[in-house]
């Protein structure tokens, strides 16, 4: 029987020692997605993830999301990633890391759809951060409205007119790369 987030989080709590590491099983993925989308750094995701999971565990009394443990940790990892953005705003920006392009699943045609998926993450990395995360946490991962909105902060409302704006916005940076592409076939 698989135990539900909340009942994990009590049972951490009240010292079972397989809890914690069963949270950190189900989101760490999610966590590292979100912070390398953020970040645009495997070595500053990889660090984000570990201070959030970290401040979770210590925090896990004072949690009150008993119904969205995920909106929790998404909340901690987006105040982390606002601080290590904040310390590394005169790094210049690195471009996307050839490895991550590497762990997408082999598509049909390997070069038309890597030239695709650049195209895309190009436009992507162009978005503010608002907009991606958004569009990473709603239609990437699918969460409700409702859990974004909370754990960005804002109303149900904002995040669907965030949604809207973001999805028209890549689709306007995408568009030129997709007619040069097809200008050169």
């Amino acid at each position: 029987m698989t135990r539900s987030d909340a009942e994990l989080l009590r049972a951490h709590l009240a010292g079972d020692q397989a809890a914690y590491p069963e949270l950190v099983r189900r989101y760490q993925p999610l966590l590292w997605t979100i912070a390398y989308q953020e970040l645009r750094s495997r070595e500053d995701a990889s660090e984000a993830v570990q201070d959030t999971l970290m401040r979770a565990h210590q925090a896990a009394a004072r949690c009150t999301s008993e119904g969205s443990i995920r909106g929790w940790l998404v909340k901690i990892l987006f105040n982390i990633c606002r601080d290590q953005f904040r310390r590394n705003r005169g790094r210049p920006a690195e471009p996307w890391p050839a490895e991550v392009l590497d762990e997408i699943p082999a598509p049909r045609n390997p070069i038309s759809d890597h030239e695709t998926r650049i195209d895309i993450l190009t436009a992507l990395a162009q978005l503010p951060s608002e907009l991606s995360q958004v569009l990473l946490m709603v239609d990437l991962a699918g969460w409700p409205l409702s859990e974004v909105a909370d754990a960005l902060g804002v109303a149900v409302g904002t995040v669907k007119s965030r949604g809207w704006r973001a999805r028209n916005r890549l689709q306007e940076l995408y568009q030129p790369a997709l007619q040069v592409a097809t200008e050169e076939r």
